[in-house]
């Protein structure tokens, strides 16, 4: 029974000013905007356009409603955790509170894959689009240094990858309308010369920087990110605002077109379409991991956590609407949709481009920056715990930051961004946050029945009715990924089982005080 041994509040709770604690610094505002800021990336400016071509067509709105409703129950949970165990963690250590010390270590492995992969995942997206932005702008990076050396082929096989560069530059070929890189099936057409990548350079840097400005500090990583959302929420608004001149209804008709197979169109497509685009909600629970940084976690938390799962359920379904209105949702099957709708609307948008290409870079730097945020944490409280090496605790004296972990964590992903392409992590990502958000959702069920008599901030409304909707709906988004992704999550989990029962056992802080 050691093995579910759970954590008192008064242990998981400590003491403001006690050696190796986080600076509280950050308010209910720069919590909205870190949940913002982790949200709105490559979900709004690819997945849109992908699920509507493939799933959904115009009714993708719905798609964004089921869900941003999934995501509504676990944050609903995520918050009532949060106000009430406000320290860094997230759902490892409500998990450790709730469920023992084994689910929790499986929760904190688990999200290695939600917090580390996803900003590999994103990075590698986000090289793509700033080669190519630079190379429009005259500046070419030799395309050997700007993509992975590696492709998935089928469903698991690694081959090397291949990209098109133009013979004149040395430096990947870009469209001239949507200034994003040719792909290799149409290199030939476009004039370009196939080559295989070294080495994703770009991606890689970018993460190394990322890293840097973390480690100086959780108040400056904050105030970066608040300017990067403001410029990319900025971007998306100016893309609803004036695209909605140029919308045609006649493309949304029919709003569900007929199901002509499992999951694509009619309401199979729509659930379907709504597994696809999870992917673009996935980092408000990464509000969670900053509470031992928060001024007030109790109450700004749940603000954090609600508001900005609010605003950014409201832009995509907005963007939804705007894109499948001005283009018709079979040309959104692109890499760059977006650039698809504008370039429908004529002349009178062509000028929005360039700002569109400035919206998905900086949006794709500040989602990188809150995941790699959101992973230190996590090895720093499981490092509070004995369940790693105390070298993942440690905190800088003059910063306040957990900076070991964050530089291991930047130096991994920043390998792995440089090595991997985008399609063998984002799967993994997906079913490593569904299943955190799962094992949240049980978390409240248990704690509200097993300890009722715990104050609670914030309470988690409808209970047993939320917690299962979002156990039922994020377990229907899992069951619906292809059984490869579910083969990769069981052989990641038998790696953590392995370092758990190696170490983590062994050295448990409750097992060396005989609990």
């Amino acid at each position: 029974m050691s093995l579910f041994r759970t954590k008192s509040m008064t242990d998981i709770v400590p003491e403001d000013g006690a050696e190796g604690s986080l600076k509280r610094t950050l308010t209910a505002s720069n919590l909205v905007l870190l949940g913002i800021g982790a949200i709105i990336g490559a979900g709004i400016f690819v997945l849109t356009g992908t699920a509507a071509a493939n799933n959904a067509g115009p009714a993708i709105v719905l798609s964004f409603v089921l869900a941003g409703f999934g995501c509504l129950f676990a944050g609903l949970c995520y918050a009532e955790f949060a106000a009430m165990i406000p320290v860094a963690g997230s759902a490892y250590t409500y998990g450790y509170a709730t469920l023992g010390e084994f689910i929790a270590w499986i929760i904190g492995w688990d999200l290695i894959l939600e917090y580390l992969f996803a900003a590999s995942t994103v990075a590698v997206g986000w090289s793509g689009y700033f080669t190519a932005f630079v190379a429009s702008l005259g500046l070419h990076i030799p395309a050997a240094l700007a993509g992975s050396p590696f492709t998935v082929e089928g469903t698991h096989t690694l081959v090397r990858a291949q990209l098109c560069v133009d013979p004149a530059t040395g430096g990947v070929a870009v469209d001239a309308i949507s200034k994003t890189a040719v792909t290799v099936a149409n290199c030939a057409a476009a004039g370009g010369a196939v080559q295989s990548g070294v080495l994703n350079v770009p991606a890689m840097l970018m993460v190394l920087v990322l890293t840097v400005l973390l480690v100086i500090g959780i108040k400056e990583s904050a105030k970066f990110n608040n300017f990067i959302v403001y410029v990319k929420v900025a971007i998306v608004l100016a893309v609803i605002g004036f695209g909605i001149k140029y919308i045609d209804t006649a493309n949304w008709v029919p709003f569900i077109p007929e199901n002509i197979a499992p999951g694509q169109f009619g309401w199979s497509g729509i659930l379907r379409g709504a597994g696809v685009i999870f992917f673009a909600f996935i980092g408000f629970d990464a509000v969670s991991t900053t509470a031992q940084e928060a001024k007030n976690p109790q109450r700004d938390l749940p603000i954090g956590i609600l508001g900005s799962l609010a605003v950014c359920t409201v832009l995509y379904i907005a963007m939804a609407l705007v894109m499948t209105g001005m283009a018709h949702y079979s040309e959104l099957d692109v890499a760059h949709p977006v650039f698809v709708a504008i370039q429908k609307a004529g002349p009178g948008l062509a000028w929005l481009g360039f700002f569109v290409n400035i919206g998905a870079i900086a949006g794709l730097a500040s989602v990188v920056l809150v995941m790699l945020m959101g992973q230190p944490r996590i090895f720093y409280a499981m490092s509070r715990d004995g369940l790693l090496p105390s070298l993942f605790g440690k905190v800088h004296h003059k910063f306040g930051t957990p900076w070991i972990s964050t530089i291991i964590t930047g130096i991994v992903a920043s390998l792995i961004a440089g090595f991997f392409p985008i399609a063998l992590l984002g799967e993994l990502v997906s079913i490593g946050t569904l299943l955190a958000f799962v094992i949240v959702c049980g978390g409240i069920l248990v704690l509200r029945y097993k300890r009722p008599e715990l104050p609670r901030p914030f309470r988690t409304p409808l209970v047993p009715f939320v917690p299962i909707m979002g156990i039922l709906i994020c377990g229907y988004l899992m069951y619906g990924l292809p059984g490869d992704t579910w083969i990769r999550l069981g052989v990641w989990m038998a790696l953590g089982l392995l370092i758990y029962f190696g170490y983590g056992i062994r050295n448990s802080r409750l097992a060396k005080s005989g609990m």
